[in-house]
């Protein structure tokens, strides 16, 4: 049995910088027509610059692959029009996060004020540019990405005509956002969709599926899935894969981040079999965020057949998610 998709889309993705960049880019690049990459380096993406350099250092890490890097910048609520003018012919989107509440977000926005955002937020909207957002709060974990629904409905609100996207969404309560505000959006990682909290901590702690936003409930998972299988048309996917080397994870103090890049297609595509979805996984994977972004990528068609494949230990020094366990499906081929 095989399913063939067409230029597959990772809305979400970290690649990270130098060694690390040369891992893995690679890997997303062997098998996805392009990515949305996220800005939060050390120091993060804040110039034309900066952005620039990077989607050139990308560019040589990926090699001869058909893969585009959809750059973004770290926002700011400093930017001005004129900036934000001349960053619009070279990124499509500026990802928000709240300060310090993931991992390199330290320079984020230290308030959720409408009206200090004002500025910057009415001139992407002008723009056409794209609000990614990180939704959490500095609260109990459990409750931060529902804490922060009533900013997504501030913020849908105050600017009607400029797209957000609450990214990595792990509740139903964001979930239920989506048909409730037309300019809402959201993305949804491989794990978010098969592990819950007890997964990561149930028993003894794994700390290659430890991520923020943190895994939730069952119930949470559930309207995850119901969305994603369904091909919502305001969803779409984005791995978040954020690759840590194994020394920051097996350790006291774990980095958060799960690496699925060079098994997500693998995974997924065995999860909407399962549930009799393969009609709406081209939506899922691709379909979906070329409207929302307006975006044509480049043709790529990849070959899924149901043949089993064991994942490896590592790639480099990163452990991914199912590690030396054996996935239902491979790629076999990608043209």
């Amino acid at each position: 049995m095989t399913h063939t998709l067409l230029s597959p889309l990772d809305m979400h993705l970290h690649l990270r910088d130098e060694a690390m960049l040369k891992c893995v880019a690679p890997l997303s690049a062997q098998s996805f027509s392009a990515a949305l990459v996220m800005p939060n380096l050390v120091p993060p993406i804040t110039t034309i610059e900066a952005l620039l350099d990077y989607k050139k250092r990308i560019t040589e890490a990926i090699g001869n692959e058909t893969f585009e890097p959809l750059m973004t910048l770290f926002f700011r609520s400093d930017y001005t029009r004129d900036f934000l003018e001349k960053a619009a012919l070279h990124v499509k989107a500026l990802k928000l996060y709240p300060s310090g509440i993931t991992t390199n977000s330290e320079g984020g926005v230290a308030t959720m004020d409408i009206e200090i955002l004002r500025p910057v937020l009415e001139a992407m909207s002008d723009l056409g540019l794209i609000l990614c957002v990180h939704g959490e709060t500095n609260g109990f974990v459990m409750d931060r990405e529902k804490e922060f629904c009533t900013i997504y409905e501030s913020l849908a609100s105050a600017f009607p005509h400029l797209k957000i996207v609450m990214e990595h969404i792990t509740t139903k309560e964001s979930v239920a956002l989506l048909d409730k505000y037309e300019n809402l959006y959201a993305t949804i990682t491989l794990h978010h969709l098969l592990i819950t909290l007890d997964d990561v901590a149930g028993g003894m702690l794994k700390p290659h599926l430890f991520c923020k936003p943190i895994a939730k409930g069952y119930e949470d998972r559930e309207a995850l899935l119901h969305v994603s299988l369904h091909a919502h048309p305001k969803v779409m996917f984005g791995s978040d894969s954020a690759p840590h080397p194994i020394d920051k994870k097996e350790c006291c103090g774990c980095a958060a981040g799960v690496f699925t890049s060079p098994i997500a297609l693998q995974a997924l595509v065995e999860l909407f079999h399962k549930h009799h979805a393969l009609a709406n996984f081209q939506a899922f994977v691709s379909n979906n965020a070329q409207v929302i972004y307006a975006y044509k990528p480049p043709l790529k068609e990849v070959v899924l057949v149901k043949i089993p494949y064991v994942v490896p230990h590592s790639y480099g020094n990163v452990v991914p998610m199912f590690a030396n366990e054996t996935l239902a499906w491979s790629i076999e081929r990608v043209i």
